[in-house]
């Protein structure tokens, strides 16, 4: 790794949500169904008969075929569910947050997007001949669309870049993300 400054630059990892309400919802649904199959379990072993939903569910599968297309989709909707959880289990998922530089060891920092956007926004309508901007701001690129009323749009462009490369810089996120203005003439009227 490059040293700067006489310190490491260390990787910057992105944000991960922690997604408990997820988590505290499917926790319960599996303790309760536990819970009802283990107290199940046990009045059988106690010589008692066993739950009517448990008795019916056992004699559907001993005497439905596999290839049923109520087995079948019961089965395509719980692959379907596991596949989410395996997805929500593996994924970051705050993707709206950009990870800024580290200044200090201690101090993890992230730029929510919109704030971003709104930020390099402002930066492109003080530029001179600029009428309108919409900036999306994106993990690894920021779009630009300017609407230019007076002044020629190769200048405007050049501009625009020149400013919105400033700051983007100034973010101070860990990626730079790469820059693309695009610059119209606003439709004509009537």
């Amino acid at each position: 790794m490059p040293v700067l400054s006489g310190e490491p630059v260390r990787r910057v990892r992105r944000f991960w949500a922690v997604r408990r309400v997820p988590a505290a919802l499917l926790a319960a649904v599996v303790l309760g169904g536990a819970g009802l199959l283990l107290y199940d379990v046990a009045a059988v072993r106690a010589d008692r008969r066993a739950m009517a939903w448990r008795r019916e569910l056992a004699d559907g599968l001993a005497t439905r075929p596999l290839d049923d297309t109520w087995v079948v989709l019961g089965a395509a909707l719980a692959c379907a569910l596991g596949l989410w959880l395996l997805v929500l289990a593996l994924t970051p998922g705050l993707r709206a947050v950009l990870p800024m530089r580290h200044e200090h060891a201690d101090v993890r920092a992230g730029l929510d997007r919109e704030a971003a956007a709104l930020t390099l926004r402002d930066r492109a309508m003080e530029v001179s001949g600029v009428q309108s901007v919409r900036v999306r701001a994106g993990r690894a690129k920021v779009s630009v669309r300017a609407l230019s009323h007076f002044r020629p749009l190769d200048e405007v462009r050049a501009d625009l870049e020149r400013v919105l490369t400033t700051g983007v810089g100034e973010l101070g996120l860990a990626r730079t993300p790469a820059l693309t203005v695009r610059v119209a003439r606003p439709p004509r009227k009537g």
